[in-house]
């Protein structure tokens, strides 16, 4: 028995079972394996890209619990790990014309199984990761909700780490591509503008930003568009950054920004964006967060809802359902986030006193944004690491390449829903076509010159 479990049978065993599974999957990679063997895994692998396992473990810890946690736990800590680019650039590499179903329905499953014999017992540490969110991730009862924890755990990972990989205006939502070769900073300047005119802003217009990040949207607003602009936040660091920008730049007397729950709020405004907040609050908090915007927007006034959605789900029973990736993003990056279909989205708001006029989806522009931020971290692996360890900085660029991949699959989705609050009957006030979305008109145009 001794001898079945002995690293020579261990070694020989996954070189067996690699090199049949080579010819069905027929990938351009190759396996490193802990005793410095490379085997490839396909007839055209070029020996660029490198899966490299650090021991026997490995095996023994995906066979005794398979499935994506333990797959991350082991990239996270290294056991597992990729050479010859980032992780784009291996997903790329990875793709093949025929489906991986079929590939897999080719490999000899009791072949496996029985080679697989020999690492039954072999252990690597493979603990809970430091880097993970330790109380009630999925916070779906709102009376337990720790809304401050969780965009806490988020977004004050700290500055210095999101300069790394977001572009020079600290911008952490969907760029917007008006050609699919234009640069991050490029679509992330043209994204804030498309918002503005969406929300057809106009000088002296009083606009809240709910959920402002690092004040790139209400500083935009102001400069380019006239608007009086007050951004909230429940992240420290964010609201720290805001403020100095907004000193920096000179419009202490047109922007402000500060720590508030959207639910403390009081004002009321001409405009409202929700840019990339509504996922963070938790769908049965729709109709509350939904009514708060509505409470705070004056008649007709514009609101703009930015927001990740999934596909509509047959039955609540499988809407409920949290699958891998989403237990993945709960635990290590987005604690308490969930999402909902965009015409649920939609109904909430027409509930709570809102007409709809434009549903715009940016899927395409999301899975190329992830896909530079994922890049950039990648070239700024020294400088990540030194700020927030190699685990965190893995679990960040596993979950940026993961989501380019969602977005470019459209197993996740981004819309832009604009709507009026329909307090009164009557025409809305919106134009007649979206033509104002494509131009600058000429009172807007010598607006910003003097600006």
């Amino acid at each position: 028995m001794g001898h079945l479990f002995s690293a020579q049978t261990q070694l020989r065993s996954i070189k067996e079972i690699l090199r049949e599974v080579a010819e069905p999957l027929d990938l351009n990679a190759s396996v490193r394996l802990w005793d410095g063997d490379v085997i490839p895994l396909g007839a055209a692998a070029d020996g660029k890209f490198i899966i490299s396992l650090s021991g026997p473990g490995v095996i023994g810890a995906l066979l005794r619990k398979p499935g994506l946690e333990t797959l991350v736990r082991l990239y996270a800590t290294g056991h597992i790990d990729f050479e010859g680019g980032d992780l784009i650039d291996f997903s790329e590499a990875l793709k093949t014309k025929r489906s991986n179903r079929k590939r897999l329905k080719e490999i000899g499953k009791w072949m496996v199984a029985k080679r697989t014999l020999p690492f039954l017992f072999a252990k690597t540490e493979v603990a809970d990761l430091d880097a993970g969110f330790r109380d009630d991730m999925v916070g779906r009862d709102e009376s337990k909700r720790k809304n401050t924890d969780y965009i806490q755990f988020h977004y004050d990972v700290g500055n210095d780490f999101y300069k790394l990989f977001l572009g020079k205006e600290m911008i952490y939502t969907c760029g917007y591509f008006r050609d699919w070769n234009n640069s991050l900073d490029q679509a992330q300047h043209d994204k804030l503008d498309m918002i503005c005119r969406k929300l057809r802003l106009e000088p002296g217009d009083t606009m809240l930003d709910i959920g402002c990040g690092w004040g790139g949207l209400i500083c935009h607003a102001a400069q380019h568009f006239g608007v009086k602009a007050h951004g909230i936040t429940l992240s420290q660091q964010q609201h720290d950054y805001a403020k100095a920008k907004i000193a920096e730049l000179g419009l202490t007397d047109q922007v402000s920004v500060e720590i508030c729950d959207y639910a403390d709020h009081v004002g009321t405004y001409d405009k409202i964006s929700s840019i990339g907040m509504s996922e963070h609050i938790g769908v049965a908090n729709y109709p509350r967060y939904f009514d708060k915007i509505n409470s705070m927007l004056r008649d007709r006034g514009v609101v703009l809802n930015h927001a990740i959605a999934r596909s509509s789900k047959k039955s609540k029973r499988h809407a409920a359902k949290i699958r891998p990736e989403r237990k993945f993003l709960l635990k290590y990056i987005f604690p308490g986030s969930e999402l909902t279909p965009v015409g649920m989205t939609t109904d909430f708001m027409e509930q709570s006193g809102f007409e709809v006029h434009d549903v715009e989806s940016w899927r395409e522009h999301y899975a190329l944004t992830t896909r530079f931020w994922c890049k950039n971290l990648s070239a700024n692996k020294e400088q990540a690491i030194e700020l927030v360890g190699q685990e965190r900085y893995r679990l960040w660029v596993a979950y940026l390449a993961g989501a380019s991949g969602g977005f470019t699959a459209g197993s996740i989705k981004i819309f832009q829903v604009v709507a009026t609050k329909k307090a009164s009957k009557g025409l809305s006030g919106m134009p007649p076509t979206r033509e104002h979305l494509y131009r600058i008109d000429t009172d807007q145009a010598s607006y910003r010159k003097v600006a």
